[in-house]
């Protein structure tokens, strides 16, 4: 397994090793101690599955009190995935990062607690699979706004198919975090 760092502490983009032969191919996509001693250290307890068409933005969430760490791999399809820093004493609060995740390169974003996740569906349509450290919770939820300027993603869908309640997410400055 190859991890490589990004720009923000903590985010890590993970390459799993991959057995393929003539019949196709294995990968773990998770294996606690090894992952752990690689450094993402975090105990997973709910595995989420969403299906997504072309041009669906999804974010960006967060969960306010009870933060989660995600482990997040598109099964089939591509997408642009990203977390923004939401942590108030990190030198990074407010940047963001992004990795490509898709069936065919079978990467993994892995997302420490306090970060805001999204991802938008490149391709026509995708299967996300990720793994959470604490369980959901509705009335925990939290959100910023997809297109907040201060931020800056650099989204590679301009118009994308929201959400009504990722339509009405503040942006970063007005939280209380």
């Amino acid at each position: 397994m190859n991890i490589i760092p990004t720009s923000l502490e903590g985010l890590l983009i993970i390459e799993p090793d991959i057995f393929g032969d003539t019949r196709g191919y294995f990968l773990e996509t998770h294996h606690q101690r090894r992952y752990q001693s690689a450094g993402l250290d975090a105990t997973f307890v709910q595995d989420n599955l969403s299906f997504s068409k072309k041009g669906t933005l999804r974010g960006l969430h967060f969960q306010i009190t009870h933060p989660q760490a995600k482990l997040v791999q598109a099964i089939t399809g591509k997408i642009f995935d990203v977390a923004v820093d939401i942590r108030p004493e990190s030198p990074t609060f407010g940047n963001w990062s992004s990795a490509m995740l898709s069936e065919e390169n079978k990467r993994q974003l892995f997302i420490p607690a306090g970060f805001a996740h999204g991802f938008c569906v490149l391709s026509e349509n995708a299967h996300v699979a990720y793994k959470c450290s604490d369980y959901y919770s509705p009335a925990d939820e939290g959100g910023i706004l997809w297109s907040d300027p201060a931020i800056g993603i650099d989204w590679p869908v301009k118009d994308p198919m929201l959400s009504d309640k990722d339509q009405q997410y503040p942006c970063l400055k007005d939280l209380r975090l």
